[in-house]
């Protein structure tokens, strides 16, 4: 199995599933256990948070480069789609979404937004369904500004007119 020495450097952004979008601030050595170990620090400036993955396992726990426009285009997509809300009971459900956000999948993230979200003449949503809605939308919104060089209030525009919209045609 072929593999570049290292796929990310720092200044790239990328997308660790857990947490969402985050930005390789360096590539540091540290020793644990008597090894010596390389690993990225990743910031999350919006959570104030500072993530070390190993470099070696960094694939394997699911980091990833940022979503190809394409990927954008096809989530921004999936969001002009009619809800497909499952008859599951309520837990299953949320834990389907649950899932479905920390899969760090773009297109699953922006399922998650379409079947959450909630037109204002539609009925209220619970608090778990607002959590998890506002979860995924946060994360399709950090992606999709970073992808595209924006801010994150113009993403959040685009895709709360996009979701407006499909209330409208509905």
């Amino acid at each position: 199995m072929s593999k570049k020495k290292n796929e990310f450097r720092p200044d790239d952004f990328v997308v660790y599933p857990a947490h969402g979008v985050g930005k390789i601030v360096s590539i540091e050595e540290q020793e644990v256990a008597g090894m010596s170990l390389e690993l990225f620090v990743i910031s999350f400036e919006k959570d104030k948070m500072t993530l070390r993955v190993p470099t070696h396992k960094a694939t394997e726990a699911g980091l990833r480069s940022l979503s190809s426009p394409d990927v954008v285009a096809h989530a921004m997509k999936t969001l002009k789609g009619k809800a497909k809300v499952k008859k599951a009971m309520w837990s299953r459900r949320a834990q389907e979404y649950e899932q479905k956000i920390n899969s760090g999948d773009l297109i699953a993230i922006a399922e998650v937004v379409r079947d959450l979200h909630r037109a204002d003449d539609q009925r209220e949503q619970s608090y778990s369904e607002r959590q998890l809605y506002e979860a995924a939308l946060e994360r399709l919104i950090r992606e999709i500004a970073a992808v595209s060089g924006s801010d994150e209030t113009a993403a959040a525009r685009e895709i709360d007119g996009v979701l407006v919209s499909r209330a409208a045609a509905a």
